[in-house]
C-alpha cells in the first residue's frame, strides 16, 4: 500500500465487556473522572453499552454488557496477562504514578504491580485491576 493511499487514522476508544453496565459506568466515571454519554442498545441484539469520555484529554472507554457473557482472563500480574492472546490491558499516562496507583487502590482497584522504574531512567509503571479484573497500566514517561 502506498503512502498516498493511506488516510489519517487516530485511536478512538477501548471497549470493555462488563457484567454490570450500570455499576461499571458509575465506577469508571468516578474513579477515572470520565463523563458518561447516554446508554444505548445495539439494534437486533441484547447488547447494551455506554461510552465514557475523559473531557480534558478526549480518551474514551466503551463499556459493553450482554447477558450470558462469561468471565475471561483474570490475570494476577501483567506477566500473566501476556500468556493469553488478545486484550491484555489499557494504559493511562500520568505525571505521578505512585499517587495515581494509591488513588486507584482507594477507589476499589486491586494491586497487580507496585510502581517501579522501567527501561528509561525516571519512567515509572504500575498495574492495578479494576473491580472486574481488567488490567489498567499507569505510566509516566
Amino acid at each position: 500500500m502506498s503512502d498516498s493511499s493511506r488516510q489519517a487514522v487516530a485511536f478512538d476508544h477501548v471497549g470493555l465487556n462488563v457484567a454490570d453496565l450500570d455499576k461499571a459506568a458509575v465506577w469508571y466515571a468516578d474513579a477515572l473522572g470520565l463523563t458518561a454519554g447516554p446508554p444505548f442498545r445495539v439494534p437486533g441484539t441484547d447488547l447494551r453499552a455506554v461510552m465514557l469520555q475523559h473531557e480534558p484529554s478526549g480518551y474514551r472507554i466503551e463499556l459493553l454488557h450482554r447477558p450470558g457473557a462469561r468471565p475471561g482472563m483474570q490475570p494476577t500480574s501483567p506477566e500473566d496477562a501476556v500468556l493469553t492472546l488478545g486484550y491484555g490491558h489499557f494504559c493511562l499516562r500520568v505525571d505521578d504514578v505512585r499517587r495515581e496507583y494509591e488513588r486507584l487502590l482507594a477507589a476499589g482497584c486491586s494491586p497487580r504491580m507496585e510502581p517501579r522504574e522501567v527501561v528509561r531512567p525516571g519512567a515509572l509503571v504500575s498495574y492495578v485491576a479494576d473491580p472486574w479484573g481488567n488490567l489498567i497500566e499507569v505510566l509516566s514517561r
